[in-house]
C-alpha cells in the first residue's frame, strides 16, 4: 500500500554527533528501506547546517546510514533560497564558512562578494587584529561595486571581521568606503540561515550556532543607530518557509515513485525543542489554519519580521489542494534534549523551556516547545510514526 505519510530528519543529533553516527540511526533507516536499499516512504533531511553542499552532505549521510542519499532529498539552512528570484541578480554580500560562493551559485544568485574581498578592497575597515592594520595608507578603492543586499550563510569565523564589515555595509547603502551622511533606514535587505543559538557535536555543552551570530548582528545595529535590524527573510528551522519547501519535496518523491496516495501526514523528527520541535508545531499550526481559512499563528506581527512568513500563510491558505494535513514533531534524546528517565510517549510540561532560545521575531509560545512524542532515539521515532500509520 503507497504511504499516506513522510518523514523530515534533523541530522545533527539525531542520525549524527558531530562525525560520528548515532548508533540508532542505521537501525531506522533498515526500518525505512526495502530489501533493494530504497527507501519505502518519502525522506527528506532537514538541517540547519549551512558550511557545505547538498551533494557534500548527501555523501556523507549516505555514508553514515548504509544507504544512497541524493542531494535532492537534503534541504540545508539556506536551500529555500532559491525561491527568493527577486534578489539573485543583486550584487550581494555573503558571510560564514565552507563553500560560499558555490553555494550562492548553486542557488541561483548571480553576482557574489564575499567579505574577504570586501575587505581586500577596503584594507582600512578591518581594524581590530592588529597584526592585519595596514601598515601605510593604501590608495582609494574605485571600481568596486555597490552592494545591493546581505546574506548571512552561517556563522563565520572570525566574527568581529564579519560584524564590523556587514554594518558598515548596512550604514553605508552597499558603499562602505564614502563617507557616513545619514544612516539609511529602512537598509539594504538581509537574509539570514539558520536562527540555532546552540547546537550539539561531540562536546559535553552545547556550541554557539549562526543564531548567536546574528544575535551579536542585531545588538551592534541596535546600538550603533538606535533602530532594530530589519530581516527580507529568516529561513532554516524553525521558519514555516523551510517547512513549505520540505513538504514539497516530500510530494515531489512520492510522485516520482509513482505512490498515487496523497501525502497527508508528516513527522518532523529532532533533538532541539526550539528549532526541531517549534518549527514543526509552527507549521502545524499554519496546516490547520490553512484548512480553517484562518490567519497565522506564533510569529511577532510587526511587519518587518513576519513578511516572508505571513507569505507562506497566505499561499498555504490559498492553496485549497494541498494534500498534508498535519506535521507531528517527535523529539529524541540524543541530542541537545536530554530526558532523565524513561522518555514518556506524550510531552507534558517537560519540554518547555524557562529561557527562550529561539530568535527575536518569533514568539516565546511555550505550547510550540512542548513535542507531540519524545522517545529515546531516532528508530524509536520511526517505529512509533509506523505505529500510528498501520505501517509493518
Amino acid at each position: 500500500q503507497p504511504p499516506a505519510f513522510g518523514f523530515l530528519f534533523d541530522v545533527d543529533g539525531v542520525l549524527v554527533r558531530g562525525s560520528q553516527p548515532v548508533p540508532a540511526a542505521r537501525r531506522a533507516f533498515q526500518r525505512l528501506a526495502d530489501g533493494g536499499g530504497r527507501l519505502r516512504v518519502p525522506v527528506v533531511f532537514l538541517t540547519n547546517a549551512g558550511n557545505c553542499l547538498r551533494s557534500a552532505k548527501a555523501r556523507e549521510l549516505s555514508q553514515a546510514l548504509g544507504l544512497q542519499v541524493s542531494p535532492e532529498q537534503v534541504i540545508l539552512s539556506h536551500s529555500p533560497l532559491q525561491l527568493f528570484t527577486q534578489f539573485h541578480q543583486r550584487y550581494m554580500l555573503v558571510a560564514g564558512q565552507g563553500p560560499l560562493v558555490e553555494n550562492a551559485y548553486d542557488l541561483g544568485f548571480k553576482h557574489v562578494v564575499t567579505i574577504e574581498a570586501l575587505r581586500k578592497a577596503y584594507p582600512l575597515l578591518d581594524m581590530v587584529d592588529l597584526s592585519r592594520r595596514p601598515k601605510e595608507l593604501p590608495p582609494p578603492t574605485t571600481g568596486f561595486p555597490t552592494i545591493e543586499g546581505v546574506v548571512l550563510f552561517g556563522e563565520p569565523v572570525r566574527w568581529e571581521t564579519s560584524l564590523q564589515l556587514i554594518t558598515d555595509v548596512l550604514l553605508s547603502n552597499g558603499n562602505p568606503g564614502a563617507e557616513l551622511q545619514d544612516v539609511p533606514y529602512p537598509h539594504l535587505p538581509v537574509l539570514a540561515c539558520n536562527m540555532d543559538l546552540l547546537w550539539v557535536a561531540e562536546a559535553k555543552m552545547p556550541r554557539f550556532g549562526h543564531g548567536t551570530f546574528l544575535l551579536c548582528l542585531e545588538s551592534i545595529y541596535k546600538k550603533v543607530t538606535g533602530r532594530e535590524l530589519k530581516y527580507e527573510a529568516l529561513i532554516g528551522k524553525p521558519s514555516p518557509v523551510t517547512y513549505r519547501y520540505a513538504q514539497y519535496l516530500i510530494q515531489q518523491q512520492a510522485q516520482k515513485q509513482g505512490w498515487k496516495a496523497p501525502i497527508q501526514r508528516l513527522y518532523a523528527v529532532g533533538d532541539n525543542p526550539m528549532s526541531d520541535v517549534y518549527g514543526a508545531n509552527l507549521y502545524n499550526n499554519y496546516l490547520k489554519s490553512a484548512q480553517q481559512n484562518q490567519g497565522q499563528a506564533g510569529l511577532k506581527r510587526s511587519p518587518q519580521a513576519a513578511s516572508p512568513q505571513a507569505e507562506v500563510s497566505l499561499e498555504l491558505r490559498n492553496d485549497c489542494n494541498t494534500s498534508v494535513e498535519s506535521c507531528e514533531s517527535i523529539l529524541v534524546c540524543t541530542g541537545v534534549y536530554r530526558h532523565t528517565g524513561d522518555a514518556p510517549k506524550k510531552t507534558e510540561a517537560q519540554t518547555e523551556e524557562r529561557v527562550f532560545h529561539g530568535h527575536r521575531d518569533f514568539c516565546f509560545d511555550p505550547s510550540l516547545l512542548q513535542a507531540s512524542y519524545v522517545v529515546q532515539d531516532v528508530d524509536d521515532a520511526v517505529q512509533l510514526a509506523f505505529r500510528k500509520e498501520n505501517w509493518s
